[in-house]
Order: structure tokens, then sequence, then C-alpha cells
């Protein structure tokens, strides 16, 4: 179990660094929609360019910033069944929800989106846009972020069992949303 938390832990580092990479791009995506903004009314100049960088952007901090999200324990859930149920019950449909739905879905995009990348990538791709940018930039991102998504999935069914066999505190904490 030792070997399997420490993995648990390399995992979880890369996944914090991929957050703190999700987090600057939304600062910068914001700096670059207000530059554009103001560029395009104080000096009527734009380009199709600043637009889709801000959306590369926001495609990679949705996709850095699921395994984060994972990380942290803030995704997603039934809260109304989940949160009345005693730790151990958690525990368990963490793990069940983990190994049955999460981690194939996870595993299935990740090996679909490949060569949507790679399509692009060989191909050079560019947008049809006048000013566009090339697209396999932000494709990588497909197979990249559900990779690293399927990896916090393992690193969280680890942990999980080891709360369950007593190898690490039981901590589920979470912000449960506000009703």
């Amino acid at each position: 179990m030792k070997g399997l938390l420490a993995f648990s832990r390399v995992v979880d580092a890369v996944n914090e660094k991929t957050g703190w990479i999700a987090d600057s791009l939304v600062l910068l995506s914001c700096l670059i929609s207000a530059g554009n903004a103001f560029s395009r009314y104080a000096f009527s100049i734009s380009s199709n360019a600043w637009l889709e960088i801000q959306w590369y952007m926001f495609g990679a901090v949705v996709m850095l910033g699921a395994s984060y999200t994972l990380k942290k324990n803030e995704h997603v859930r039934v809260d109304i069944v989940y949160s009345n149920l005693d730790t151990r019950k958690q525990i368990l449909i963490d793990i069940l929800g983990g190994i049955l739905f999460m981690l194939p879905a996870a595993v299935i995009l990740a090996y679909l989106s490949w060569p949507i990348f790679y399509n692009s990538w060989t191909e050079g791709e560019i947008s049809s846009n006048a000013g566009g940018l090339v697209r396999w930039p932000i494709k990588i991102f497909l197979p990249l972020g559900f990779a690293l998504l399927t990896l916090q999935g393992v690193s969280e069914l680890i942990k999980r069992v080891a709360m369950l066999t007593g190898h690490m505190k039981a901590d589920l904490h979470y912000e449960r949303p506000l009703q």
C-alpha cells in the first residue's frame, strides 16, 4: 500500500501543477479578452486569432481543470444522497463510481480523442477563419486532459481503498452547494 500511496502523491502533485496552469490561463484569458475589447473599441483593430486563443485557453482550462477538481474533491455529485451517508458508505460509493463510471469513461475518451489530435497534427489543420490559428495545439488537450483525469481517478481509488483499510485517515471534506 505504501508504494501505491507514493504513486498517488506523485499523481496528486502533477495535477496540482496542472490546476495552477488552468488557474493562470483563466487570468491570461481575461487579460486577452480585455485587451482585445479595448483595441477593437478604441482603435477599431481586431483579430480572429485573439478570439480563438481565448477559446483555446478555455478548452485547456476545462481539460486541465477536470483532474484538479477531482483531486480537490469538488466535482459534481448527487449530494442529497451522498451527504446523508456515513463515511464508510461514501468511500464505497466513491470506489464503485470510480471503477464503474469515471475510469471507463475517461479511458475511452482518452483513447478516442488521440486520433482527433493526431490527424489534426499530421494534416497541419488550421482554422478556416481569417487570421485563425493552427488547431492541433488545442486538440492535444483532449487526450492529455482525459489521461490526467484517468490518473487522478486511479489516485483517488488508491486513497479511498487506503481509507477503507485504515492506511489513511478518511477525509472526504468538500464544499457543499448552497441551497
